[in-house]
């Protein structure tokens, strides 16, 4: 993903936007936080972190009513988080946003 993070950066024009929407996955029954992974590659390509968006996934309010996790063993992710990055202008003072950077 860090590739994927860095062609991004050399191909987006400064002071643009890129929005990535996507979800955590599980394998063997267990929670894999891929979205904070994708996050950080971002930034340490040099994006700014603008927003992060957390959204219901789609058809969730009908299958949590139905959906037993001890039956099964394990819950369902109901979210998905929408992230949008900005690359930076080339003469832009970024300190302000060290919070938003890595």
């Amino acid at each position: 993903m860090r590739k994927v993070a860095v062609e991004y950066m050399r191909l987006f024009k400064p002071g643009k936007h890129c929005a990535i929407l996507m979800g955590d996955s599980r394998r063997n029954k267990h929670f894999i936080p891929i979205t904070p992974w994708v996050m950080m590659s971002f930034l340490e390509a040099g994006f700014i972190l603008r927003e992060d968006m957390i959204k219901m996934q789609w058809k969730m309010k009908s299958i949590r009513d139905k959906w037993f996790g001890k039956k099964y063993d394990f819950y369902l992710i109901g979210h998905e988080h929408l992230y949008v990055f900005r690359k930076p202008n080339d003469q832009e003072r970024t300190a302000k946003f060290k919070e938003s950077m890595k």
